[in-house]
């Protein structure tokens, strides 16, 4: 099919909403226009076939023989697309909203709060992707990401979802109630890490610490990591709202506390175009119990 010499889009549907409505200002109403718009785009159509498609008849207007015959392929043709266009965005409803997130954050910050998202909406079906690997959002089936950094991912839609400053924290079992720690210090601990992740030598870094010897590190699941914190297994360094309610329960210590960089923190990351409504529903939800938690951090 050549589309050289079609006429523009706009235009056909100003005719089909004229032939389905016999009426300019109905047909206006049915595109969100003004009915003069419509008359243009028709006149415009005519000129384009250089013949009249409609003729005024009181106060609406009738079809010529022209007018019919093209109407009666479009309706068809509307049709078909219409049909199709429901089936896709059925598909796309029904297909299951597919999350990807690190294991800290899953098992830490939304695992324990996802029974409330299936509550409100038990019509979604959710898959969690807890990995440390940045997932190619283009090349998947992933619809939307959460992802720590500075919101800066290139081709992608990202907004901030909670912004947290870093802390290293330890369990008073291994590092003691009341001793005050510099930087340096804290590489002499044995350290906890989430497999695939280098959050230890990016902390140390960003210190000034450059490491004495090798350091003592054990590569841990995500779900693990601060399971072996609390029992003096090692330290780790995390966001501070993984953490919040053990330190404030007195079950880890702040052993050093990294203020977040501006816009440093957890963002909504996802695709340009236009989110399906599963998705749309999950990041209005993920959203409303981002701010929750600030409050209850105060603000972190």
């Amino acid at each position: 099919m050549s589309f050289r010499h079609l006429p523009p889009l706009t235009g056909l549907r100003a005719f089909a909403a004229v032939a389905q409505t016999n009426s300019f200002s109905a047909a206006g109403r049915e595109l969100n226009v003004t009915h003069a718009a419509v008359s243009q785009q028709v006149r415009a159509l005519e000129t384009h076939l250089g013949t009249r498609l409609v003729e005024r008849a009181g106060r609406g207007v009738s079809l010529t023989a022209d007018g019919a015959r093209l109407a009666e392929g479009l309706m068809e043709g509307f049709a078909v697309i219409s049909e199709t266009v429901d089936d896709i965005l059925r598909g796309n409803t029904e297909r299951p909203l597919n999350v990807t997130v690190t294991p800290s954050f899953a098992v830490s910050w939304l695992m324990p709060r996802i029974s409330d998202f299936k509550q409100i909406h038990p019509e979604i079906e959710l898959m969690l992707n807890p990995t440390s690997q940045v997932v190619d959002l283009a090349a998947s089936d992933v619809d939307v990401a959460v992802r720590y950094g500075g919101g800066e991912w290139p081709g992608l839609l990202c907004e901030p979802l909670l912004l947290s400053g870093y802390v290293v924290v330890g369990a008073t079992s291994l590092v003691g109630k009341d001793t005050v720690y510099q930087p340096s210090d804290l590489q002499d601990f044995p350290w906890l890490q989430e497999l695939g992740t280098n959050e230890l030598a990016q902390w140390l870094e960003r210190q000034g610490v450059v490491p004495r010897s090798k350091l003592n590190i054990t590569h841990l699941p995500g779900y693990m990591v601060l399971d072996g914190v609390r029992r003096g297994t090692g330290i780790t360094a995390t966001a501070r709202i993984f953490v919040e309610s053990l330190i404030q329960a007195g079950h880890l210590r702040v052993l050093a506390e990294e203020l977040r960089p501006e816009a440093s923190g957890y963002h909504i990351v996802r695709g340009k175009g236009e989110p399906r409504p599963p998705l749309k529903k999950f990041i209005h939800w993920i959203k409303r119990k981002a701010a929750e938690t600030e409050v209850q951090c105060g603000g972190l």
